[in-house]
């Protein structure tokens, strides 16, 4: 039987309330030593919590009780809301440690029982993963749908339809002859595959929109020293996260400061200025700069003459800089940090380049290991829907095609990517 865990789930402290979580077979044994009263399930109680042992009060708050499965982990769950001291918490955690068969809880360890035990699957925890630290509100809204249970209810429809043409399958053993499946039965399922892979391929080619809210873009601000970049990121930063000089070569690392445009996270990054130059500190970053714009979702070019990017940055935005002081000669975009000017056009055309600024409905597909299980469930069907059927290669293709989309839900035995994925967890969640 697990050990029953327990962790402080709120903030720091200090702090005005303090909210202990005990999860497992012998928290009733610690509602009995340490509360002392009758508890009724899911109301909540005024209460003192005393030492287990000498009956000393330590603290009077809220006590909660939900015998499990009706509980967030499917256990027999306490919770304590008291004053949030350090010393309240520190002795209320000296008197569980008393308590035999209690421990503290590892990170993302009462996530990982309600997983176990069947109260969320593995896109519901990812999302509730990402709602605990969204920062912009597509953020919130992606992470608060997934937890929800978006990508699974969906899932639940896809793997139902691959059940019922596995049992077509099935039942057309009876009139298959050496190995063949019948032609209106084989075109049956030609057909609802690739329905159901039309269907999954749309929901894929979605320019990886949920995990750019989720992760955020990078847009990187290069050009020659001079030319603008580091007082371009101070005014999106609003704050002097770079610093400003004439002299040249001053940015030799990166100065990154993230913006939130219409509610998805964008990293702007601050990089060496490009040009030759013999020290080879400034080198180095000159390398590392040519390295990060190639890697960047996006890469803007300034220049006080609106010169062209380098060969290696044909992609990129070219952008006048400096325009309070050299002016426009109506060319191309200008833009000047000082006074604003061209800086929300260019906001505009950052987010007209990107193409993924967010919508109002939330993705569904928000990491990149659930775009690996619906790939691999796509080309499954896709080869079902092209060839022309064989009762063994039918089977197998419906079989992983199931198999991705029990991977996706955590139905399967996958137990690095769920260590990888509660380790993300803080302690008491």
């Amino acid at each position: 039987m697990p050990d029953t865990i327990y962790a402080l789930s709120s903030g720091p402290l200090p702090s005005g309330l303090a909210v202990l979580r005990i999860s497992g077979f012998d928290a009733g044994t610690v509602l009995k030593k340490m509360v002392r009263r009758e508890v009724s399930p899911r109301h909540a109680v005024h209460a003192g919590i005393h030492h287990p042992e000498t009956g000393e009060l330590i603290d009077r708050g809220l006590v909660l009780w939900f015998p499990g499965p009706a509980s967030f982990t499917g256990e027999d769950c306490l919770e304590f809301q008291l004053h949030g001291s350090r010393a309240v918490v520190a002795a209320v955690f000296r008197s569980l440690s008393l308590i035999e068969w209690l421990r503290p809880a590892e990170p993302g360890e009462f996530t990982r029982r309600a997983f176990l035990n069947g109260k969320m699957d593995l896109t519901e925890v990812e999302g509730l993963s990402d709602l605990i630290v969204a920062e912009t509100e597509s953020q919130r809204r992606q992470a608060l749908a997934q937890a929800g249970g978006a990508l699974r209810n969906r899932a639940e429809g896809w793997r139902a339809e691959i059940l019922d043409m596995s049992a077509s399958l099935v039942a057309a053993l009876d009139f298959a002859d050496e190995g063949d499946v019948p032609e209106d039965v084989a075109s049956g399922l030609r057909g609802r595959a690739g329905q159901l892979a039309a269907d999954l391929r749309g929901l894929l080619e979605d320019s990886h929109r949920g995990e750019l809210i989720r992760d955020g873009a990078t847009v990187v601000l290069a050009g020659a020293p001079n030319s603008g970049k580091s007082s371009l990121l101070n005014h999106l930063a609003r704050r002097d996260a770079a610093i400003v000089s004439p002299i040249p070569g001053t940015t030799r690392d990166f100065v990154e400061a993230t913006v939130d445009m219409g509610g998805m996270p964008v990293v702007f990054v601050d990089t060496a200025g490009l040009r030759e130059s013999d020290d080879p500190v400034e080198r180095i970053g000159i390398e590392r700069s040519q390295n990060r714009a190639s890697h960047a979702d996006l890469v803007i070019w300034l220049s006080e003459e609106g010169t062209e990017p380098p060969p290696d940055l044909p992609d990129s935005i070219r952008v006048r800089s400096k325009s309070d002081q050299v002016g426009s000669d109506g060319s191309g975009l200008a833009v000047s940090s000082l006074t604003g000017h061209g800086v929300p056009e260019l906001l505009s055309l950052i987010g007209e380049r990107l193409g993924h600024l967010p919508s109002r409905e939330p993705a569904l597909v928000t990491q990149a290991r659930q775009r690996d299980c619906l790939s691999r469930c796509l080309q499954a069907l896709e080869r079902l829907s092209s060839q022309a059927m064989q009762l063994e290669l039918a089977a197998e293709d419906l079989r992983m095609a199931g198999a991705a989309l029990d991977s996706l839900v955590g139905r399967i035995d996958i137990e690095e990517v769920l260590g990888a994925i509660f380790s993300r967890f803080c302690i008491g969640k």
